[in-house]
């Protein structure tokens, strides 16, 4: 399927440069059976996604959705370095007492083992849409926003902030980005993750509803050049930037793809992430992106960043 009529205009600054750049549809979950359709901004450099069904979160993030999950760590294969440079992160910040904001944070579990681990964080504070993760979160100590960053109203600055996997869900990923840098401390850190469209599991299932797409779910995708400019935009700049293995895409591509064949059955009631293959598939990819790392663009993206200094 091409583009034959206007295209829509791009999320970011509205730009009409746009182009059709694939279909995809719902291969994780079967939200619906609705095709979906990704742009691409020749200005800004990204992907979203049409129809974007941000007012309609409750249908296309069921009941089983993997972050409502008490623990990610065996869905998400790179939380664990996740977690490690977190931590390195943490400890080059200055300051006796910290506070670490989780976006997107879920029941707090993430801010439970920082809490363990850096003796120096007093404060932690989650705001997420998972209202039954809030009672969780709050027995554990840690303060709690329901509802959107965009509408997280406080007078308290955070040394270090985190948002994994997260910034390609929001509509407006630049005003969420803006909000983080106001946020800040003067030596705050912000620690981000998001999926990078240009890579090579991303071009081979381009046309196949790339797991990557996340469909519906994903609003707005980015590559290493347009997240970073994007973020200089938003006032934070990039200290570190590094790819780490998307086995988790792989594995869902391909037994999509196996599906399409008929030689694997995939379904709303045996979703990709239960099926047998699965943990092999992901295995076998995390190796194969592990030994390509040192010289390949692969599907996951973590920037570190920090505030920007305003011009002289």
């Amino acid at each position: 399927m091409t583009n034959n009529g206007s295209s829509p205009a791009c999320p970011i600054k509205s730009c009409t440069d746009t182009s059709w750049y694939a279909d995809a549809h719902d291969i994780e979950y079967s939200t619906s059976d609705r095709t979906y359709s990704f742009y691409r901004c020749q200005t800004c450099d990204i992907l979203f996604i049409v129809p974007m069904l941000w007012d309609r979160l409750g249908e296309i993030y069921p009941k089983n959705y993997y972050s409502y999950a008490p623990k990610k760590r065996g869905i998400v294969p790179h939380q664990r370095s996740l977690e490690r440079r977190l931590l390195k992160l943490l400890a080059s910040i200055p300051g006796d007492r910290l506070s670490v904001l989780d976006i997107g944070g879920g029941s707090g579990w993430m801010l439970d083992q920082i809490k363990s681990c850096s003796p120096r964080v007093g404060f932690t504070q989650c705001v997420d849409l998972d209202g039954a993760a809030q009672a969780h979160a709050v027995a554990r100590g840690h303060a709690y926003h329901l509802g959107r960053i965009e509408q997280f109203d406080t007078d308290r600055r955070f040394d270090l902030v985190q948002a994994f996997d997260l910034i390609e869900h929001v509509r407006d990923p630049a005003l969420v980005l803006r909000r983080i840098a106001g946020l800040l401390t003067d030596h705050g850190r912000v620690l981000i993750s998001t999926p990078n469209f240009d890579a090579l599991d991303a071009r081979l299932f381009r046309h196949c509803s790339w797991a990557g797409y996340h469909t519906p779910r994903h609003f707005v995708m980015f590559n290493r050049q347009s997240f970073t400019a994007l973020a200089e935009q938003s006032g934070l700049a990039v200290e570190s930037f590094s790819y780490t293995p998307g086995a988790t895409y792989w594995a869902a591509s391909v037994l999509n793809a196996m599906r399409r064949l008929g030689l694997v059955e995939v379904s709303p009631q045996r979703l990709p992430y239960d099926h047998p293959l699965y943990p092999l598939l992901k295995a076998s990819f995390a190796a194969f992106d592990f030994a390509r790392r040192p010289f390949a663009r692969l599907s996951k993206m973590v920037f570190t960043l920090s505030r920007r200094c305003p011009p002289a």
